[in-house]
Formats: structure tokens, C-alpha cells, sequence
């Protein structure tokens, strides 16, 4: 954890440094070494929100976007009593999940029913081929006479399969921690990839990450989200009346993969 409650106060952990988890109310102490970014762990058991993951550079860079006021927010369901601790809750209730280690669709699931108005922002940096998906599939995106939104058909030849069944939107970050010199290496920017289907196919657009990052602060980003949920899929969120136009001069190829058990394949040839 990045804050524990120190005199009432959110505070980052410091050496030698005791706290109070804000969510479960028990001991924490600060673990600040040589490897491990500083961190608040709990004293004596393990963790109190079994969704938490250890927080890694890529993590705690992210965050450190956002207000402290927004970081780590415990959200309590007063129904059935459980709490979990979002990574940032916006001033307009949108919850941002940054996610680096794998997850289970069906753990992915049950966050996105928890948060309801949610983002994720997915490290796809942290596998080296997923990447190199995302460039060979690129060939599968339709444009749009709109800059940086596309439709993608074949998605499971793009993206990693444990997002395909997402209900919420997923921001795909190929960079991670690195620093690349070349402005138009598409890594620079960031890939939003919306659960509304068309026809089998689905909207992605391309988003620099100060505009994701400032529209996400004024409130903007949110706007942009329902506009294109509620299938005004082209426009940008300066432009409301924009009416999107779709070329549809570009073939479709037959998927290589099927989906079967929950998981996709490759198709087995005879």
C-alpha cells in the first residue's frame, strides 16, 4: 500500500515509520529497502483486500497522476459488509484499477460488478508478446474517417483473452516504465479498448496519455466514455455532434481462433 493513517493523516511510508491500514483498521509498518518501491505492509496478516497486488514502479507512476485525496479509496458494499481499496476514485466516481500481474476473467469480473463505473489500465508492457500481438494485429483494424478510432474484428488476435470479456472499458499501456525517444512510436500512446460489439466488431481508440490523464481530472474523460457506450462511437469529447461515418471498403478475414471452454484457440486444421 502506498498510505496508511498516521495521526488521521494519509501518509507514504517512510523508514521505521508505523501506521493504521485505512480499510481494516490494523497495524501496518513501513518496508522501505533497496528493491522494493516503499510500501506499507500489514503486521501481522498478510493483506485485508485479497484483489490487492504488490505494487510495482509501473503501479505507483501511475498514481502518482492523480490527487493524493483520490489514491487508495476503501469502498465498502453496505450489503454484504466487504470493502476493497480502489487505486483512484475520481471527484466524479470513476474508478481507475491499474493491473500488472495476470488476473482471472472470473476475479475480473466480480471488480468490474463491484466498482460498477470503472476503467482499467493494463500493464501490457510486463509480457513482451503482447506487444508484438497488438503490432501483427494491427492489420485487422478498420479506420474511421475519425483519427485514431478504429474498428477491430479479429480480437483475439490483438489483445490478451483475459480482457476480450470485459464489461468495462480496458486502456491498454504497451510502454510501462520505459522511456522512448521516438514521438511516433505507438507505444507513446495509450489504447482504449470499449466492450461495446458492432456487428462482432469493437471500438478501439488511440489516446495520448496527458489527454488521458487531464480529461480523467476535469471530468472529460468520463463524458467521452458514455458518449461512445451509448454508441456515438467516432466522436472526440470536445465534438458532440459529430456524426461518425465508417469505411467499409476494407475486407474481413476469418478469424484464426474459436472460443471454446471459456478460453480461445487456434483453429485445428484437418
Amino acid at each position: 500500500m502506498k498510505f496508511a493513517l498516521v495521526c488521521g493523516k494519509k501518509t507514504e511510508a517512510t523508514k521505521g515509520a508505523k501506521g493504521i491500514c485505512p480499510s481494516c483498521g490494523s497495524d501496518l509498518v513501513a518496508k522501505c529497502g533497496k528493491f522494493k518501491i516503499n510500501h506499507w505492509a500489514h503486521k501481522r496478516i498478510r493483506n485485508c483486500d485479497l484483489w490487492w497486488e504488490n505494487e510495482t514502479e509501473w503501479h505507483r507512476s501511475w498514481k502518482n497522476n492523480f490527487p493524493v485525496e483520490w489514491q487508495e479509496i476503501v469502498l465498502p458494499d453496505e450489503r454484504t459488509h466487504e470493502k476493497h481499496i480502489a487505486d483512484v476514485r475520481t471527484s466524479y466516481d470513476l474508478m481507475i484499477e491499474f493491473q500488472h500481474s495476470h488476473i482471472d476473467p472470473e476475479e475480473r469480473t466480480k471488480r468490474e460488478k463491484f466498482y460498477k463505473n470503472m476503467v482499467w489500465v493494463v500493464d501490457g508492457a510486463r509480457l513482451k508478446r503482447d506487444y508484438h500481438r497488438f503490432l501483427k494485429g494491427k492489420s485487422n483494424f478498420r479506420n474511421t474517417e475519425k483519427k485514431g478510432y478504429y474498428f477491430v474484428y479479429s480480437l483475439e488476435e490483438c489483445f490478451p483473452s483475459t480482457w476480450l470479456g470485459s464489461s468495462v472499458p480496458v486502456i491498454f499501456d504497451f510502454r510501462g516504465t520505459e522511456s522512448i525517444s521516438d514521438i511516433n512510436d505507438m507505444r507513446n500512446s495509450l489504447y482504449c479498448l470499449f466492450p461495446k460489439r458492432i456487428d462482432g466488431e469493437a471500438i478501439l481508440a488511440a489516446i495520448e496519455r496527458d489527454t488521458f490523464i487531464n480529461s480523467t481530472i476535469d471530468g472529460k474523460l468520463l463524458l467521452w466514455i458514455q458518449n461512445l457506450m451509448d454508441n456515438k462511437t467516432k466522436q472526440e469529447p470536445q465534438n458532440q455532434n459529430a456524426k461518425p461515418q465508417i469505411k467499409n471498403n476494407i475486407r474481413r478475414h476469418e478469424s484464426q481462433y474459436v472460443l471454446e471452454r471459456g478460453r480461445f484457440i487456434k483453429k485445428r486444421r484437418f
